[in-house]
């Protein structure tokens, strides 16, 4: 989902990665392997997406877009 996020908001790895401070590279390695982020750098990349991340219980059905 990130990459074909950063993609559709025709971003380029350079950019992003210069924006996280990191090199285009780790960018790539992370892209790949997206478990290797660390808790920092993803909420820093997707505040750069315009994601939201969202925790909920495991086997609790979505709750998205419902107003509290």
């Amino acid at each position: 989902m990130l990459v074909s996020r950063r993609k559709s908001m025709g971003l380029s790895q350079t950019v992003v990665a210069s924006r996280l401070g990191i090199s285009q590279n780790r960018l790539s390695e992370l892209e790949k392997n997206p478990a290797h982020l660390t808790l920092d750098r993803l909420l820093a990349l997707t505040a750069i997406l315009g994601l939201d991340l969202v925790l909920q219980e495991k086997g609790k059905p979505s709750t998205a877009g419902v107003e509290w």
